[in-house]
């Protein structure tokens, strides 16, 4: 089997380390960054090999490109990551329900929007999308 490929980009270490064992668990092959201009510069590297992500996990709040704190940075990531490759698949995690978010990540191109601590659901929709 061939394992896909998962860019994780969260601030928090615990959920980023947590979320990261749940992704090896489920089999996927990933690698975690803290920041947009961090998740940016590993999406990049990746995306000029044989071995491109498949999909790619993002916060929705954190450390924007020049490296501040920043409400909705991973929205702003979302869409450089598409500009570069528009048909790769993007997840958004938030820590809070908010449904304005959610439409925005939506419209910008995301496939869809989970709520942290909800990992059972994230697996199940990285498994639908990549075919597994």
């Amino acid at each position: 089997m061939q394992f896909k490929k998962v860019l994780l980009v969260d601030d928090e270490p615990l959920v980023r380390r947590s979320l990261e064992k749940t992704l090896l668990r489920a089999g996927y092959q990933t690698e975690t960054a803290g920041s947009a201009l961090e998740g940016i510069g590993l999406f990049l590297k990746n995306n000029l090999t044989d071995s491109p992500f498949d999909l790619v996990i993002l916060d929705i709040n954190m450390p924007n490109f020049e490296g501040i704190e920043k409400q909705g940075a991973g929205l702003d990531l979302l869409s450089e990551i598409k500009a570069h490759n528009p048909d790769i698949p993007v997840v958004m995690l938030t820590a809070f329900d908010e449904v304005n978010k959610a439409k925005e990540a939506v419209s910008r191109g995301a496939l869809a929007y989970i709520v942290k601590g909800r990992e059972q659901n994230l697996i199940s929709l990285l498994n639908e999308t990549l075919g597994e």
